[in-house]
């Protein structure tokens, strides 16, 4: 009798990866985030709904950072969801060199703390996120976040 351990685990039927462009410009950010939940309500994965919250914000804020500080060197932007059986990762990729920080707190600054708000969310949720170059000179910002509630 063969054991279950040795079975191959079968994928989930939401898990998968998809990927869309968008110009650089400020309608992208709430097409973008739309995108992402009507993609993640249609695949019927079951995200928590505070995870999914974070995980739109988190959308909202890498392309409004990629439409504010890369669109004059990179009109097109891409955003990439991966779902895997247990965790949620969105990415947004410019090709804009340079490879922004999270700055620190500064209360009397209006803006400039979108990398700041995804680190503290991406935490909270007890993900992770980081940002990476692509192979062309441009960058990556990704978050990576559980489906559920980490107790």
């Amino acid at each position: 009798m063969e054991s279950r351990g040795s079975v191959p685990a079968r994928p989930v039927p939401y898990e998968g990866v998809w990927r869309f462009d968008a110009p650089a410009v400020d309608v992208s950010v709430p097409q973008a985030r739309h995108a992402v939940r009507d993609l993640i309500e249609r695949q019927g994965v079951p995200v928590e709904d505070d995870i999914l919250q974070g995980l739109l914000l988190i959308v909202s804020e890498l392309v409004t950072n990629a439409v504010r500080h890369a669109a004059l060197l990179s009109p097109e932007l891409a955003v990439e969801v991966a779902v895997g059986a247990e965790w949620i990762r969105v990415a947004v990729e410019d090709n804009h060199p340079y490879r922004p920080t999270a700055l620190v707190t500064d209360h009397a600054q209006t803006g400039g703390r979108g990398l700041l708000l995804v680190r503290e969310i991406t935490a909270e949720a007890c993900g992770t996120c980081d940002v990476e170059h692509t192979a062309g000179g441009g960058k990556i910002i990704w978050a990576a976040l559980p489906l559920k509630t980490q107790l």
